[in-house]
């Protein structure tokens, strides 16, 4: 089924093709300037560090509803050996094998294509089973630190946790804004919580990942106007699930991550971090969020922070 007309006229309107060269890989992270680093860590007031991600274990929150994407299986692969001899230092060692979307992860901007075509109009051919993505990998976003704005979609609708139905709109990006009381500008990497992963970290999985609130197929056009250069959330599916649109399957994916070449992550933990900026009202604050450098990685595990 192609594409509806709806998505290509979004599309058109969020593109950033060729708007820092025809070679670019990393799109939105060219908005991360060392001027926009350097107000972010003004941000830090207190140094309360508060950390964003799902621990990494075996029942963690894949169900097998995406084929191969596994949750971690930890192997030790010695315990104790004294590999030097008798009386030596003795060392243990463990190996894992795990989806590298498995928990709290970046997409990279290969992670999906349409129309047979990736960011900066790069054939989806590039990605390959042997090389994984020969332009755009994750390897190539070196550094994410900037500063994060909480935009607390549920708090500012006055629930907990918003419905499983609900598709988060630009209005309520905008209320959630205002309620944070700063506005989002060039070079900031937004957290919207919707506080759907509350459902996995009391023990339902299947709820957690279906039905699923998540970002609209308006948004896109809300982050590009901001210049915003990642978005993250505490949901399975990023967007809502299933779709707004019949049919449509992951269309705030491919103008995101295609069209725009913006970052996006999911599985984020926001909820101690909703609390802490609750208590403190205020809801910006310097945000690491390295990749792993995968050479070729459509996607990658993050142990994010925020430093408030």
């Amino acid at each position: 089924m192609a594409l509806p007309k709806e998505f290509h006229d979004i599309a058109g309107r969020v593109r950033n093709w060729g708007r820092w060269g025809a070679d670019d890989e990393i799109g939105t992270l060219n908005l991360i300037t060392d001027e926009v680093v350097r107000r972010a860590a003004a941000e830090i007031r207190t140094g309360r560090r508060v950390p964003l991600a799902l621990p990494l274990r075996e029942d963690g929150v894949q169900t097998g509803l995406i084929p191969g994407r596994i949750n971690p299986l930890h192997t030790m692969v010695q315990i104790n050996q004294e590999i030097f001899g008798p009386g030596t230092v003795a060392c243990s060692d463990d190996a894992v094998t795990m989806g590298l979307q498995a928990a709290t992860h970046w997409d990279a901007l290969t992670h999906v294509s349409h129309s047979g075509t990736l960011y900066n109009g790069r054939p989806a051919s590039t990605v390959t089973a042997h090389g994984g993505a020969e332009f755009s990998g994750i390897g190539t976003a070196r550094h994410v630190v900037s500063r994060g704005v909480l935009l607390d979609v549920a708090r500012a609708r006055g629930v907990d946790r918003l419905p499983g139905g609900h598709a988060v709109t630009p209005e309520d990006l905008a209320a959630a804004e205002e309620l944070a009381g700063t506005r989002v500008r060039a070079g900031d990497v937004v957290l919207v919580r919707t506080g759907q992963i509350q459902l996995y970290l009391a023990g339902d999985k299947h709820g957690y990942g279906f039905p699923s609130p998540g970002l609209s197929v308006r948004t896109p056009e809300w982050f590009h106007a901001r210049d915003v250069a990642a978005v993250a959330n505490d949901t399975l599916t990023f967007e809502i699930f299933p779709p707004e649109i019949e049919d449509l399957w992951l269309p705030v994916h491919a103008l995101d991550l295609v069209e725009m070449g913006m970052l996006q992550g999911q599985n984020w933990n926001l909820e101690e971090l909703s609390t802490a900026c609750g208590e403190t009202g205020r809801y910006a604050f310097l945000l690491s969020a390295m990749p792993e450098p995968f050479v070729g990685g459509t996607g990658t595990p993050v142990a994010p922070v925020a430093v408030l």
